[in-house]
């Protein structure tokens, strides 16, 4: 198994085995939701878009993991897509990019309200980690279930993704991501 996505998955069965801090301590697990990223260069927009995401929330300890197979990018585009995983990203040396961390601020969010917070942790993309904090909006809504929204730029560069100077004005050097993801209490 990749090393990555073992390491990754060993976060994921301590995140669920932690052992409650408070009567509040609830985990949540991604029951819907997509990330996607947007490229903004002077001869061309790249969008692209995933709904393949693992996640899981941890309201007592508020640690967060997610992953994201990057082969499960839709581009409209299917030669944008093949260039994607294949030069850009290598796929199949690097099948997934992953966030873990934890909440800065604790996650206390009063039901049909929206709370804006800082996750601090490691972001893999490419193989390559970077330290960073992400902002994220948490909603509680009536049904029980979180809604957490986040938008960042991702620099190519933090990551090693490299640009061929013949593509440069076809793929910006920073990268707009989005996530909006549905957690459910996890039973």
């Amino acid at each position: 198994m990749h090393t990555m996505k073992k390491a990754f998955l060993v976060f994921l069965v301590s995140l669920l085995m932690c052992p409650a801090l408070t009567a509040q301590t609830i985990t949540y697990k991604c029951s819907k939701g997509t990330a996607g990223f947007f490229s903004k260069a002077p001869l061309e927009n790249i969008e692209a878009a995933s709904d393949k995401i693992t996640s899981l929330l941890n309201t007592g300890t508020g640690e967060v993991a997610v992953l994201i197979p990057v082969k499960s990018f839709k581009f409209e585009n299917g030669l944008m897509q093949e260039h994607f995983n294949e030069n850009y990203m290598e796929s199949d040396k690097y099948p997934n990019a992953s966030f873990k961390g934890k909440l800065l601020d604790s996650c206390v969010v009063q039901q049909g309200t929206a709370q804006r917070m800082d996750v601090e942790g490691e972001l893999t993309i490419h193989g390559v980690t970077v330290k960073r904090v992400i902002p994220v909006q948490i909603k509680y809504n009536s049904d029980g279930s979180l809604q957490v929204a986040s938008a960042f730029v991702v620099a190519l560069a933090d990551h090693q993704i490299t640009i061929p100077k013949l593509m440069y004005k076809n793929i910006a050097e920073k990268v707009d991501v989005t996530l909006d993801l549905i957690f459910s209490p996890k039973k």
